[in-house]
């Protein structure tokens, strides 16, 4: 395959950057300050509601004029883009409150209107909230959609500790499957069917490395939980830098598309990368599966999924429609003898016999 020369490309990373505790009451300052003070602010349900004693003052006291808000209970692109475009003319931002969601249709409505989104995390249950794509139905599918990488990113940590713990274990899920992600990455590469960036590589690399490698792995502690933040930004940064998702999603991922597609009861995102990572990492043969097995037993993450193990008869359907989702797309699962191989893994590693089962 041919490919152009490199092209010089402007990296977009996050202007305002908020990670403390105490920082939801002070958006409407932050806003302020930059001169945004009309905004339409989009909610996870349920969030409002929890959120409001704090928000709410902030943006009063600042004098930022809420001009529009709903909770956000679809993802269809045809809603959205109809709802963006009959935004108030005085928008100057679109604010994100909550989790996926939210997030991915206020990035996106913020895109099209090419106007500045401030991305405010409940959880750190996926590196969405810094990415610059959104996941979004796109014809009756879920696809990931172009978008633009936040203006801003104010991550509460008092919010974030008051969140399930579902949602800490699905943020580790979806921080360890950079491994693989990586590794698919440079084999599409290697055999030309995919450009590497090195520079993105490393951020992703480093995004795991500041995780994992800097303290305990109690995903309880405050400091566990603003590491996980700072990683999953990283992350988001290096699929900005890269110009595709590639840092963070491979096989794992298509994996966990399938299951939604396929599944009785699909599981939180990271629950479902996090499972399929380990399967993909022995697929592999990586050189760091026992890392993937180490950080996903140490931080209980094994023990979580154990309690509710996911459907084998879901999982072995997701393997089989996951080489089919992206179209030139190479991953460990292109290879024509993946599947077969992924079944002897499942059925004879100790591990997976616990965590996927019929």
């Amino acid at each position: 395959m041919f490919y152009a020369p490199y092209p010089n490309k402007q990296i977009n990373i996050p202007y305002l950057l908020k990670i403390g505790s105490g920082k939801v009451k002070k958006i409407g300052k932050y806003l302020a300050d930059k001169n945004l003070v009309n905004a339409a602010v989009f909610w996870s349900e349920g969030i409002q509601h929890l959120l409001s004693e704090r928000f709410y003052p902030g943006m009063e006291e600042n004098k930022v004029k809420i001009v529009y808000e709903q909770d956000v209970r679809f993802i269809n692109i045809e809603e959205i883009t109809k709802i963006t475009f009959n935004l108030p003319k005085t928008t100057d931002v679109i604010i994100g409150i909550g989790g996926g969601k939210a997030l991915d249709f206020a990035k996106f409505c913020a895109h099209l209107l090419r106007l500045p989104f401030i991305s405010v995390p409940t959880s750190t249950s996926n590196d969405g909230f810094c990415s610059p794509n959104s996941s979004l139905i796109v014809d009756g599918k879920r696809k990931t959609v172009k978008a633009s990488i936040p203006f801003g990113v104010v991550a509460d940590l008092d919010v974030i500790k008051e969140s399930p713990q579902i949602c800490l274990y699905s943020g580790v899920g979806d921080m360890v499957s950079k491994i693989t992600a990586l590794y698919d990455w440079k084999q599409a590469a290697e055999r030309g069917l995919d450009r590497y960036n090195d520079f993105a590589s490393l951020m992703s690399y480093n995004s795991l490395t500041l995780l994992f490698n800097k303290h305990s792995t109690n995903i309880n502690e405050t400091s566990f939980q603003r590491s996980l933040v700072n990683s999953l930004l990283t992350s988001g940064i290096a699929m900005e830098i890269a110009g595709s998702s590639r840092p963070a999603s491979g096989s794992e991922h298509l994996i966990s598309h399938g299951l939604d597609a396929v599944s009785r009861r699909p599981r939180m995102h990271g629950l479902q990368v996090g499972v399929a990572t380990y399967l993909c990492a022995l697929l592999q043969n990586n050189p760091s599966t026992s890392y993937v097995r180490d950080i996903l037993s140490v931080t209980g993450f094994f023990n979580y999924i154990k309690q509710d193990p996911l459907s084998k008869d879901d999982f072995i359907k997701a393997l089989q429609m996951a080489p089919t989702i992206k179209a030139n797309y190479y991953t460990v699962l292109s290879e024509p003898d993946s599947f077969a191989r992924a079944l002897q893994i499942i059925d004879k590693d100790t591990i997976l016999n616990q965590i996927i089962r019929y």
